[in-house]
């Protein structure tokens, strides 16, 4: 009886490691509307749906309050406004966390501080403040003693990276290594953390759709792609991103750091020009994603890496600033109706299948190349014309406008750093428009791409400020 004991203990036992060894899914919860539920009603739609990791975008007390004993792990952001601060003054990073971590944990249970988001495509130039701010807020959890239970990280965006493709070239962009990724990644290995990356296969296939196969991006069968690098077979777009993520820090000697996604998803709407934005591509490329990790598995390159995966986002989000997509990247309705039917758990799988596995690739049996650096948009052959700011939108809106083409909106806003060709004039007005026509040319120059939210109107004329050449294409 005491070995059948024994033998039960081990099987219940290798179970136990078998589950933990598969990957996570939790989901970011943005509330850039006016039409969401509670924060109380969101927690009950959270655990009514299997999820038990969730990601916010701030430390808003209401949504600490409500999430605390439901044994929801979550993720709060020191918001990019608040590096400066935060790296400049201990005491403000130590009020910080006594006052948005300490007061709520362990009650709230949070693991993880992620610190900034996307800062390297932050046009208020806030790069020099993060490893600073990374480590105050760390001796703040020192102090209170977390510092075992909740890691710290800050979210890269995907154009981090110099080289994407293929994964086995993948690089970081030679400026950004010393100043801050190696002293990231440092800190990272010196206090048991992952790198936070965010990735949308969907941005690279809507810029290079006539040469990434439909399939290969929604992650169904296809006959894959074979890496010339290293000779790996990708079946893919997430797996090989992630990859050149992983590649990026092999090259500077950081293969012991794990990768957590904080960020993918797929819009369900999007603008006419927003290629392949829809409920039926949502819903094949989110469910097949959820399926990938639940059932581990790493990646090519690193096949026990097994993931945790945050969706984005929770729901759909109308007061975002930007093309459709932005306000329909949900997985719920604010009225807490599904968008589409996917599950969210290893049992909800078990009668999963690919709603939208029949719609045909839009670009046929062809090879399988994704683009060099993330998804780099060709020069357009078309006539000149550029996207300007219109100075009487109001500050907000051409603030948010700039934010946004400068993060989520992949304009090149390096030119209108400090110290860049065209940082002067420095003005709001002047920024903004260099900021919106870098992301008017990314995107072709097509029809609804020079908008945001009317802050931007087309001009057939270069437009002048002071010595700023403003460019027809990338």
């Amino acid at each position: 009886m005491d070995y059948l004991r024994a033998f039960i203990f081990l099987v219940l036992t290798l179970s136990a490691i078998s589950l933990s060894d598969a990957g996570s899914v939790g989901v970011n919860y943005g509330r850039i509307s006016d039409e969401l539920p509670s924060a109380f009603k969101v927690v009950q739609l959270l655990k009514s749906q299997g999820i038990d990791r969730v990601k916010i975008f701030d430390a808003d007390p209401a949504v600490l309050k409500a999430l605390s004993g439901s044994g929801i792990r979550v993720t709060v952001d020191l918001p990019n406004e608040m590096l400066f601060s935060a790296a400049k003054r201990p005491s403000f990073a130590a009020s910080w966390v006594k006052r948005n971590v300490a007061a709520y944990h362990p009650s709230t249970q949070i693991e993880s501080i992620a610190v900034g988001n996307e800062v390297f495509v932050d046009p208020h130039n806030t790069t020099k403040y993060l490893i600073p701010a990374m480590r105050n807020i760390h001796k703040a959890l020192v102090s209170y003693n977390l510092h075992s239970s909740i890691k710290i990280s800050s979210p890269l965006a995907l154009s981090a990276l110099q080289n994407s493709y293929p994964s086995s070239s993948g690089s970081f962009r030679p400026e950004l290594v010393d100043v801050v990724i190696r002293p990231m990644l440092d800190f990272l290995r010196e206090t048991g953390s992952r790198l936070m990356i965010n990735v949308y296969p969907f941005f690279a296939y809507e810029g290079n759709s006539d040469v990434i196969p439909l399939d290969y991006a929604l992650l169904r069968e296809n006959p894959g792609m074979v890496d010339s690098g290293n000779g790996l077979r990708y079946f893919n777009l997430f797996d090989a991103q992630i990859d050149a993520v992983f590649a990026a820090m092999s090259a500077l000697k950081y293969d012991d750091i794990e990768i957590i996604v904080t960020e993918t998803g797929w819009p369900s709407k999007g603008d006419e020009n927003e290629i392949g934005a829809s409920v039926a591509n949502a819903a094949s490329y989110n469910g097949n994603l959820i399926r990938r990790i639940l059932t581990g598995g790493g990646t090519p390159l690193r096949p026990k890496a097994d993931l945790t995966v945050y969706l984005f986002a929770l729901f759909n989000e109308n007061k975002k600033f930007g093309p459709t997509s932005e306000r329909n990247y949900g997985l719920f309705f604010p009225d807490e109706k599904k968008v589409y039917d996917i599950p969210f758990t290893q049992e909800g799988l078990k009668h999963y299948r690919d709603g939208g596995h029949n719609t045909p690739p839009a670009t046929g049996n062809q090879q399988v190349t994704p683009p060099i650096n993330g998804g780099g948009v060709s020069k357009s052959l078309t006539g000149s014309t550029w996207c300007v700011a219109n100075g009487d939108a109001g500050k907000d809106r051409l603030q948010g406008g700039l934010d946004y083409a400068c993060g989520e909106g992949g304009a090149d806003c390096r030119p209108i750093q400090r110290g860049a060709p065209c940082y002067s004039p420095d003005t709001l007005e002047a920024h903004a428009s260099f900021a919106f026509n870098s992301y008017y040319q990314k995107k072709g120059r097509a029809g609804g791409s020079c908008y945001f939210g009317g802050a931007a109107y087309v001009v057939s004329q270069p437009p002048k400020y002071g010595r700023c050449e403003f460019p027809t294409g990338y």
